[in-house]
């Protein structure tokens, strides 16, 4: 409280941060999703179950939970999203993820980054369910 900004200065700083000026003032905003209210989905894929973890409408992430069968995957084509960054993280299970050629045998509790502009694939290559949470930003769809 030793100082205050002008109107003129809050509208400069915020159109250089790329932030509307009324964001300023609206409250921060919650969206709970209850375990038995997540939404399934369906991006594709063989042997493949999925929800959608964060609400309609965000923009700035999307987590997806994936309980992939035995041998199930996204299939046999590799394909790239527009996007800026995607992490894959095994909760229980192993994982084989391809990306622009380059292959990972992820198990239980390991984690990958990478640009989901590059040509990847998955599949469950173990004989039991893996489950599999995504987090893409920005939000794809």
């Amino acid at each position: 409280n030793l100082t205050s900004v002008s109107v003129a200065s809050l509208v400069n700083i915020c159109n250089a941060i790329g932030l509307r000026i009324g964001s300023l003032f609206e409250p921060a905003r919650r969206d709970l999703i209850r375990h038995a209210d997540r939404p399934r989905i369906n991006f594709g894929g063989e042997n493949v179950t999925e929800f959608m973890l964060t609400p309609a409408g965000q923009t700035q992430v999307q987590v997806i939970q994936s309980h992939i069968e035995p041998g199930g995957g996204s299939g046999n084509e590799t394909y790239s999203l527009n996007g800026e960054a995607e992490f894959v993280h095994v909760v229980s299970g192993g994982l084989e993820m391809t990306v622009h050629g380059d292959t990972y045998l992820l198990g239980s509790g390991d984690s990958l980054t990478f640009s989901p502009r590059d040509s990847h694939s998955w599949r469950n290559p173990s004989d039991v369910e893996t489950i599999v949470l995504w987090v893409l930003t920005p939000s794809p769809w």
